[in-house]
């Protein structure tokens, strides 16, 4: 990307996250956090799409007539939703390393021979066969700004397209966040991988409490886990950090999301525990997936990959050209954490005002409960529905396990 372009990002990215003067403590580690975000942030998104198709309530009768916009991040999502046959998918990033992931994907799905190409690179994104695979039905359908990036050298070392042979997953800002992880437990005696051959929930939650648990109490966690900068690999800003702690203390709300991820579900239904485990997926494919990774869907992926737009665009900015009641679906992740109350307004009358009949909104949050009550306009909230018991239902069931809170929103008749 051309200097021009990587400060027209940053500026974009400033704009959601600079909260403090840049002299200031905390003006500084949100510049940071703004720089370290310009990169590869997310190898694979954490939140669960199965719970987003249900929360989204899209079937075989309904999914046909609905256009999503939503937050692309590593875009696993994104072509998830595409494996239901919506009408057409927005995804939306202001990171343009994001952007060109989903491209690639999209590129792999509509062209890649079959399935068991898809998955040897997308994968397990850890052979030199997939630098073959890229070359041959990757990288001349690309447009050029993708390509360029996957082809470029950065600091003179690998084309970032090498990745794919290296062991995709381990890199990025979590990658590295969860490398560091498993490295911190190592020193304690903790081998994360061993938590892998458990073969009951119970014995997942044996090792969880005779492994995991004592590592909280080490005073070296505490302080790491007491400064905002050491959670920026799981892409979280300052504003955010706060909203997770929820004036607690940092390693304690850390603790508990553990548990859930190592001991609220089977280890055979969770590809998130995988990730954060092995860092990769179960090996050949022989455990949990992302729907877009599984070989059921891939015909469904490949068939409706062309349905899917990807932009490097904010997504009020991008709703402000749309038409009145042209979309269905609002997909915003955990983005309205990062956010002032004057963003907030801006984005939900945009959201508002582009909403069909029916529209649904969904959202994650670092605390359980929702934070639009007293931040957004009483009058655009009122249009809007919140299903309190729905969303605790979702909460309760995204194997992700790291959110305090799953939101729904439907548009009142």
């Amino acid at each position: 990307m051309p200097a021009s372009g990587r400060h027209h990002v940053r500026r974009r990215l400033a704009a959601a996250v600079h909260r403090h003067k840049p002299v200031s403590k905390e003006g500084l580690t949100e510049r940071l956090f703004t720089w370290l975000f310009t990169g590869l942030v997310y190898p694979q998104i954490w939140e669960d799409p199965a719970v987003d198709i249900e929360a989204m309530a899209l079937t075989a009768d309904t999914a046909p007539d609905t256009r999503i916009v939503a937050i692309a991040s590593g875009g696993c999502n994104a072509l998830s939703y595409a494996t239901v046959s919506p009408a057409r998918i927005t995804a939306l990033d202001l990171n343009p390393a994001h952007v060109a992931l989903v491209r690639l994907k999209l590129a792999g799905a509509a062209h890649m021979p079959g399935y068991d190409h898809f998955f040897r690179f997308f994968g397990r994104a850890d052979t030199r066969e997939n630098l073959d695979i890229y070359k041959r039905f990757l990288k001349d359908r690309l447009d050029e700004t993708t390509r360029a990036y996957w082809d470029k050298r950065p600091f003179h070392f690998r084309r970032r397209i090498a990745l794919f042979a290296r062991g995709f997953y381990r890199h990025g800002l979590l990658g590295h966040f969860i490398g560091a992880a498993h490295l911190a437990a190592r020193l304690y005696g903790v081998s994360f991988r061993a938590l892998l051959a458990a073969p009951t929930l119970e014995s997942q939650r044996r090792f969880f409490d005779e492994k995991l648990a004592p590592l909280f109490e080490r005073k070296t966690i505490a302080w790491l886990t007491d400064k905002p900068s050491t959670l920026y690999g799981l892409g979280i800003p300052p504003a955010q950090y706060e909203a997770l702690a929820g004036g607690r203390e940092m390693r304690l709300v850390l603790r508990e999301r553990l548990e859930r991820l190592t001991c609220g579900f089977p280890l055979s239904e969770n590809y998130f525990a995988w990730q954060a485990f092995a860092r990769a997926y179960a090996p050949d494919g022989n455990g949990p997936l992302p729907p877009y990774l599984q070989r059921e869907n891939f015909a469904a992926l490949q068939a409706h990959a062309g349905r899917v737009e990807v932009l490097n665009a904010s997504f009020a900015d991008y709703l402000r050209d749309e038409d009145e009641a042209s979309a269905d679906r609002y997909v915003l992740l955990d983005a309205q954490d990062w956010m002032t109350d004057e963003q907030l307004n801006d984005l939900w009358s945009q959201i508002t005002r582009t909403a069909r009949p029916g529209a649904r909104v969904i959202f994650r949050t670092a605390a359980e409960p929702s934070l639009l009550p007293g931040r957004v306009d009483e009058a655009i909230l009122a249009r809007w529905e919140y299903r309190a018991e729905e969303s605790l239902a979702f909460t309760a069931r995204d194997r992700s396990s790291i959110y305090g809170g799953f939101h729904l929103y439907v548009l009142k008749d």
